[in-house]
């Protein structure tokens, strides 16, 4: 079995990487019969010869490698027929911009494993950068207040050496008696959870947080039946809920009342309700002024979010009144940060991260005969055709 480390290719430049020097050589030594190149990359955030030092060999050529690992999506021009590959598609909820990506996955004979198909036999993910997302979040999320309110102006996250630099500089400010209100107990929401309790603002339960006032910043975290309920007005239950999503609307509202910043780490399915509406935002009693969405679904359940913001230019303003984008600095102005690939902006932790994950969930797969069918589960397409358990892209594999 040879493996290659390919090159990430796509604009704006991708540093991760799905495996560190590190890493490999610990894959070299649980499984001596692997074979393992890395194809040579000046982006990567670790260098050639970071990889070159540890006996791990650096090509330009990875044509006889059986299987190939990447972060972001792999040009058309760049796929290499009848290979394995492992990246993110964006193709599995039939994202537009990715179909021709598909068809040529299709058209190559291309086995395809997204990362996100990853799961394990209850169908939960094994592999992804959320815990990372959710970190540079909530880093952003309290540098959006501090340039907001100009109380502060902490470096961009990607100008860090890593997480622990982000805690150092955030734990130097010293922020007003703010309330934070965080959704989603996932990956993504957890690391946001991880930046707030490392900076010491207090964790205080849903219903203090909605009655009671604090002379310090304070926090909370919310699981879906915090901030939805049936509109029928049944009892609802976390189970009805994912059954019956439809059923349900946004109980977010009495949350915009007293909070000060919104960070939005949940996953968010098609048929659930959208969360923070237009008319909560224009609300005489909406005090939100900063969101940090982490979780960044264009034109979903949080109406400011209108556009994935970038690294380069992080932060935009919104004014709720003419549903448009404006200045930060508008009096109006809620500032919004919706960057959609924040674990680029801490590259080497986010891969250590992912490799760490790889190497315990995925790569054992591969010498034991799949054994807890991880792979299985994870393939999207084989030898031209989608898999069974993905057979529901057919239409989209075959649109224009």
């Amino acid at each position: 079995m040879k493996f290659g480390i390919i090159k990430e290719r796509k604009n704006p430049p991708d540093r991760r990487v799905v495996f560190t020097p590190e890493e490999l050589q610990r894959l070299t030594k649980e499984h001596p019969e692997a074979q393992i190149k890395v194809e040579s990359s000046d982006i990567r955030i670790f260098t050639d010869q970071q990889y070159a030092d540890l006996g791990i060999e650096i090509a330009t050529d990875m044509t006889d490698c059986d299987v190939l690992f990447g972060v972001k999506e792999v040009p058309l021009e760049a796929l290499i027929p009848n290979k394995k590959y492992f990246f993110f598609s964006h193709t599995i909820k039939k994202q537009p911009h990715n179909r021709k990506l598909l068809q040529a996955i299709l058209d190559k004979k291309i086995d395809l494993y997204d990362h996100e198909t990853i799961v394990d036999a209850h169908f939960k993910r094994l592999i992804g950068f959320g815990r990372y997302a959710g970190i540079v979040g909530a880093y952003n999320g309290i540098r959006a207040f501090g340039i907001k309110f100009e109380l502060f102006n902490l470096p961009k996250a990607e100008t860090l050496s890593g997480k622990d630099a982000l805690v150092q500089k955030l734990k130097r400010q010293i922020l007003p008696p703010i309330k934070i209100v965080l959704t989603g107990h996932g990956k993504v929401g957890n690391g946001a959870k991880e930046i707030l309790d490392a900076m010491k603002i207090k964790e205080v339960t849903v219903e203090n947080y909605l009655t009671k006032v604090y002379s310090e910043p304070v926090y909370t975290q919310l699981d879906i039946l915090d901030y939805n309920k049936r509109q029928d007005g049944k009892p609802s239950a976390k189970e009805d809920f994912y059954k019956n999503p439809t059923k349900y609307v946004s109980d977010f509202e009495r949350f915009t009342k007293v909070s000060d910043i919104y960070m939005a780490g949940h996953f968010y399915a098609n048929d659930a309700p959208v969360i923070l509406s237009l008319d909560m935002l224009r609300a005489n009693d909406n005090k939100i002024k900063v969101v940090a969405d982490i979780s960044c679904d264009v034109d979903g359940p949080i109406a400011c979010t209108i556009k994935a913001s970038t690294i380069a230019e992080p932060l935009f303003g919104f004014h709720p009144m003419e549903n448009k984008e404006v200045d930060v600095f508008h009096p109006a102005a809620i500032v919004v940060m919706s960057v959609d690939n924040l674990p680029c902006e801490l590259p080497k932790d986010a891969s250590e991260g992912f490799g760490e994950m790889f190497m315990e969930h995925v790569i054992p797969a591969f010498f034991n005969g799949d054994k807890d069918g991880i792979l299985k589960r994870a393939k999207v397409t084989e030898d031209g055709h989608l898999t069974e358990r993905f057979q529901y892209l057919k239409d989209y594999a075959k649109g224009k």
